[in-house]
């Protein structure tokens, strides 16, 4: 996944603001102790030149002041003074071992020349007997001025003082030369910085480009992406780490490839099992679920992944996990489901190493439901059969010992008994031609005698009937009635005449018999696309809903006792069932309790000039 970065957090960013910061860390430094030492050695400079020129006139000075001719002392002094010039230079003063003046070079001074100097550092350097200099800020012109006062002493042995010189120096020009000099290193600073952020953003990118590029390549692989390649920039550490991504790239490719290969096998076989497969981690819980597994239990993946196979089994109330565990033999259980009708069979077994370590449980899950259902029903079949035969057998035999006992000789009830006895015989006869039908379609021996008949002729053919029979004696008063809705197109169908009337006089003869006095009886006729429908509806008791699922199963009624009483079977709708499935048909069943039912009937069906076409 590329997750962005946030501008401060790249290194994009870090690199240059490292530069810049080394670079204005140094720069502060050096400039720190350069501007320091600047000053210090320019001050340094000027206060010594400013010396040298005091020194220079305090020896011119020094011949005039220890001449015994004072009349001319300060004529002498004013004179030397206006003769000597230097540079930066603003006042010089000349005085007496007294303080007294005795010089001024500044012209709009020159009334002060014989008066005693005020200046209390003049007095302190005569008390003293020792020069002094320092700066102040002269107010009137709010510029710095460097004041050096020397005594100045005799040539002669005895260096008595003979007087003072003060001279006041403009520096103000040595701080000017510093600012200009700072300003110069300002700029070449910010000239230095601008080059270096640059040279910094193309170092950068140079360390970042391919930086980059193996985390794109990184972030493809960890995608599933191996199709891309770091560009190799040059032979150093990134380089050989670019290498190293682009092999790691292909190795992680055929390695997934493997494992993807390996997967795609399990899968195929665990998606392909008829039977359901489980495997859990060694705490029970599920890491493997195939998707008929999934069916078998009615469950999602994502619900499976991660539950207790206890839990989703529902083995709790049995069993421990440890139980499932510690068992040597493979465990079988008989799993119920939500779907009541359905039945699992469970075998675990223990995923162990050769250490002894146990990493797990594979459960297979078997669906036996079908071998259940087919083991019930040969039991209630056999249960069933042995009841209907028992039943007219019963009759037979009480009838038959009647007989014996000496019923026969009364005319009057013989023959009735006589009667009964046949009845129950053709009955057990038809039970047992069913029985041979039904066998012999189990086994596909069945054969149809397949033709082309029109479907339309042959169901009008079996209601006529039907409508005869209602006419005759024995339905007279009950005044069912049969309605037809065919339709008007001529519908030729491939199928065993005889079997199929079989069908419908079936569905026919339970219509009427559970159809109420009066009551109306239905047959539509209809097609579709690629089909024929026939439907016969009645007006009689209905099924009750919880039935409808078994109506077509051997032996089964609805109301036992009244079917019993018809003459029914119970393998009327059974061999329906399977005459409409040998012709590749459908047949089922619509009901409303209390209201009626509708039997449908389905045939595949091919229009005559289709099939000329293929002919």
């Amino acid at each position: 996944m590329n997750k962005k970065i946030r501008l401060v957090h790249s290194i994009h960013f870090k690199i240059p603001m490292l530069f810049i910061l080394l670079l204005l860390v140094s720069l502060q430094l050096i400039g720190a102790y350069f501007i320091r030492e600047l000053e210090t050695k320019m001050i340094s400079n000027f206060d010594s030149q400013m010396s040298l020129n005091a020194g220079f006139l305090e020896k011119t000075l020094q011949p005039i002041l220890m001449a015994d001719d004072t009349d001319k002392l300060e004529e002498s002094v004013q004179t030397i003074l206006s003769d000597f010039t230097g540079a930066n230079i603003l006042e010089t003063q000349v005085m007496d071992e007294q303080g007294y003046i005795l010089g001024i070079n500044d012209q709009t001074l020159q009334s002060l020349i014989g008066t005693k100097s005020t200046d209390q550092d003049v007095q302190q350097v005569i008390l003293l007997d020792a020069p002094s200099s320092y700066q102040y800020v002269k107010e009137d012109t709010n510029s710095r001025v460097l004041k050096n006062i020397s005594p100045i002493y005799s040539t002669d042995n005895t260096g008595t003082l003979i007087g003072v010189l003060v001279m006041e120096s403009n520096i103000e020009s040595v701080y000017s030369q510093m600012s200009q000099t700072v300003s110069i290193f300002l700029n070449a600073s910010v000239v230095a910085i601008i080059i270096t952020i640059v040279l910094a953003v193309i170092i950068s990118r140079g360390i970042t480009r391919p930086i980059s590029e193996m985390r794109r390549q990184t972030a493809n692989i960890a995608d599933g992406d191996y199709s891309g390649k770091v560009t190799v920039y040059g032979a150093d550490e990134l380089g050989e780490l670019a290498e190293t991504i682009n092999d790691l790239s292909y190795k992680v490719k055929d390695a997934q490839e493997t494992t993807e290969s390996e997967r795609q096998r399990l899968d195929s076989v665990l998606r392909h099992m008829t039977d359901g497969v489980l495997a859990t981690d060694r705490r029970g819980k599920i890491i493997i679920i195939n998707s008929r597994a999934m069916d078998l239990l009615s469950i999602s993946q994502d619900r499976a992944i991660g539950q207790s196979i206890m839990k989703v089994l529902k083995l709790g109330e049995k069993f421990t996990f440890r139980q499932l565990l510690e068992t040597q033999d493979e465990l079988i259980l008989n799993i119920p489901t939500d779907d009541q009708d359905t039945i699992l069979r469970g075998e675990f077994s223990v995923i162990q190493r050769e250490s002894g370590f146990i990493s797990g449980l594979v459960c297979v899950l078997s669906d036996i439901t079908e071998q259940e259902k087919v083991e019930q029903e040969r039991r209630s079949f056999v249960s069933n059969v042995s009841h209907e035969l028992r039943t007219p057998l019963t009759s037979v035999k009480s009838y038959t010992e009647s007989l014996i006992d000496g019923a026969w000789e009364d005319k009057e009830i013989a023959p009735e008994f006589l009667k009964v006895i046949s009845t129950e015989t053709d009955r057990m006869i038809r039970m047992i031609t069913d029985l041979l039908n039904l066998s012999r379609m189990d086994q596909g021996k069945q054969e149809l005698n397949l033709e082309f008949v029109s479907i339309n002729e042959l169901v009008a053919h079996i209601i006529d009937r039907f409508e005869m029979v209602l006419k005759s004696e024995q339905y007279r008063n009950k005044k069912y009635k049969i309605e037809r809705d065919f339709t008007q197109r001529t519908l030729w169908v491939e199928i065993d005449q005889d079997k199929f009337i079989q069908v419908i006089d079936n569905i026919m003869n339970n219509a009427i018999k559970y159809s109420p006095d009066g009551g109306k009886i239905t047959c539509r006729l209809m097609e579709t696309h690629n089909s024929v429908v026939i439907s016969i509806t009645d007006e009689g008791l209905g099924i009750p809903r919880k039935d409808i699922g078994h109506v077509f199963d051997r032996f089964y009624r609805v109301d036992k006792a009244r079917a019993r009483s018809m003459g029914g079977t119970g393998l009327g709708l059974a061999i329906s069932k399977e005459v409409v499935q040998l012709h590749g048909g459908k047949i089922w069943v619509t009901s409303v309790e209390n209201k009626g039912s509708t039997f449908f009937i389905s045939l595949p069906y091919i229009p005559m000039d289709e099939e000329d076409e293929w002919g």
